[in-house]
């Protein structure tokens, strides 16, 4: 089965639906991202920048996409590196206006070293100019010199844009919105993912460093040729209450749990698993019993993840099973509900049980309207991830000190309910046992 992708006529829909929002008279420049040195020599690994990856799929640095709705000539015109044997020889192979025109579908490109020169001319007589404000003070200063060399033709009768509109107050609100294209790389990105923790989970031993099931992980998302979408985290022990940790370098010990948070992405769009499981292959029973409480908060969000339900819905419902669940634990007392009202449970439940899910990790859209909670609706895809943290200093019995346990799935609203993008990721206690010893769920892998 070959790998999805996005096709150009999927591309073009989409610079066609930002151009009907923009309107007739307005202009949209949007940047590509540049390379970043990483030290004297060397750079990062090149990212295209989320935006001008889901308007072109050009996979180039320093370009520029410009979106001139109703021109004759051309409406989307595109700025990229020239053919440069000598750079081609030392760097890799470059489109050229050519091949930005014939593989890229651009209707006509022109060379970046020419855009101080044509740009100014694309931007007269219109109204408005849609662009990334307010992100890079150099890029500001850049577009507002072109608009300037306009104003400066003033009395030849040519107008300037007057108005300026932040590219994201049209563009998020439809990347928010996965089309089915999107939703085909996210789920194959989601299947790498998933075989990713299946290895991880196999390979696992009693005296591994944390970075060798990391490695465990990259092998899985390189051979399909993707790369991770976020830093790994896999945090052993008390590793594992820390919620952003990278370091990924100490040993792991029999009877601890390892908590990994994971996930590639391919063809830019992220997928991102969590799944905890114990290091020896098979949980205490402080472990399970604390596991089974985020389980039931997981279980108990995806519920609510259906059309209609609101953002917040999710985290209430996980909220209240932590509660009760801390409550049954001998960890907290009281009612639940005024537990729940006081946020008695944060000291070990202290993040949102998820976000938006797309080209970022932490992708784009609003998650409030006004003054309340954004309704979902069909195509939005989030994660779901509650969690419980019992640090070395946590006010809980011993038995549950060191114990870091988060589950978190990627999940895409359908109008019937919802889709579980990692489904076929090893969940339950008997399903994370079994998979530990040996025995790989059926369909872990990529799609």
């Amino acid at each position: 089965m070959k790998p999805p992708k996005i096709t150009l006529k999927e591309f073009a829909r989409r610079r066609h639906r930002l151009m009907q929002a923009m309107g007739k008279e307005a202009i949209a420049v949007i940047p590509a991202a540049t390379e970043s040195l990483r030290n004297r020599d060397v750079e990062y690994p090149f990212r295209q920048d989320s935006d001008f990856l889901y308007l072109t799929g050009f996979p180039e640095p320093d370009a520029f996409a410009v979106l001139v709705p109703g021109r004759e000539a051309g409406q989307y015109v595109l700025f990229c590196r020239d053919r440069d044997p000598d750079m081609e020889t030392w760097n890799g192979r470059r489109a050229g206006p050519d091949g930005a025109v014939s593989d890229y579908g651009a209707d006509c490109a022109f060379p970046i070293g020419d855009i101080g020169e044509i740009l100014p001319g694309l931007m007269e007589n219109r109204n408005t100019l849609c662009a990334p404000f307010g992100h890079s003070e150099a890029m500001d200063q850049r577009l507002f010199g072109w608009v300037n060399q306009v104003r400066a033709k003033a009395r030849s009768g040519v107008r300037a844009p007057c108005e300026f509109v932040a590219l994201e107050h049209h563009l998020h609100e439809q990347r928010l919105f996965k089309q089915p294209g999107e939703l085909r790389m996210m789920r194959h990105a989601a299947a790498i993912s998933t075989g990713a923790h299946v290895r991880a989970m196999q390979a696992c031993r009693p005296g591994m460093a944390e970075y060798e099931v990391e490695a465990e992980l990259l092998h899985e998302f390189r051979r399909h040729g993707t790369e991770p979408a976020y830093h790994s985290i896999v945090g052993g022990g008390e590793n594992g209450c820390i919620l952003h940790y990278i370091e990924n370098r100490s040993v792991l010990r029999e009877g601890d749990l390892l908590l990994i948070d994971a996930g590639c992405e391919y063809g830019g769009y992220a997928s991102d698993i969590t799944r905890s499981f114990p290091v020896s292959g098979r949980f205490s029973a402080a472990q399970r019993e604390v596991y089974e409480v985020v389980l039931e908060a997981q279980a108990a969000a995806i519920a609510k993840v259906v059309p209609g339900n609101h953002w917040n819905d999710p985290h209430d419902a996980a909220v209240g099973v932590i509660t009760r669940g801390l409550k049954a634990l001998g960890v907290l007392k009281g009612r639940p509900a005024d537990l729940v009202r006081k946020e008695a449970y944060k000291p070990y439940y202290m993040h949102r049980t998820g976000h938006w899910l797309g080209l970022d990790v932490h992708d784009v859209g609003d998650y409030r309207i006004g003054d309340a909670w954004r309704l979902l609706e069909p195509g939005m895809v989030m994660t779901v991830e509650p969690g419980l943290y019992f640090g070395p200093q946590a006010k809980a019995s011993k038995r549950f000190r060191g114990i870091g346990i988060r589950i978190e799935d990627d999940v895409a609203l359908t109008r019937a309910g919802h889709e579980i993008l990692s489904g076929n990721c090893p969940k339950t206690v008997a399903e994370i046992e079994d998979c530990m010893a040996g025995n790989a769920p059926a369909r872990a892998g990529a799609a």
